[in-house]
């Protein structure tokens, strides 16, 4: 093993608790700063913050940092759209309209 990947580790764990530190520092801070005065709510610990940061990353899957996945699930589609028959795509716009989503997915000319 590398003395460079002997050091990926120890950083990436330094990184991780210095982030969680920060990000939950300000959590607390907004959330006694804001939320109090205008609901009335009770103000948090630095460690019910870090609990609050934990819940929103189960609840939405990210700390809001972006890693560019729904460009690349899109992207996806639009291969998948590409390589339809135009039966498949009437197909699939119909199954969209009966449960009232978009009724032409990635397709630029609507009703084509």
């Amino acid at each position: 093993m590398s003395k460079k990947l002997l050091w990926i580790a120890p950083l990436a764990i330094a990184g991780m608790a210095v982030f969680t530190a920060i990000g939950g520092g300000l959590v607390m801070l907004l959330w006694n700063w804001l939320l109090p005065t205008l609901f009335g709510l009770p103000a948090i610990t630095f460690w019910q913050a870090i609990g609050l940061l934990a819940l929103c990353r189960i609840l939405f899957g990210s700390l809001g940092l972006g890693s560019g996945s729904h460009r690349s699930s899109r992207r996806r589609m639009a291969e998948r759209w590409e390589q339809m028959t135009p039966e498949d795509r009437e197909k699939l716009r119909q199954w969209l309209h009966d449960r009232g989503g978009r009724a032409t997915p990635l397709d630029s000319t609507p009703g084509a």
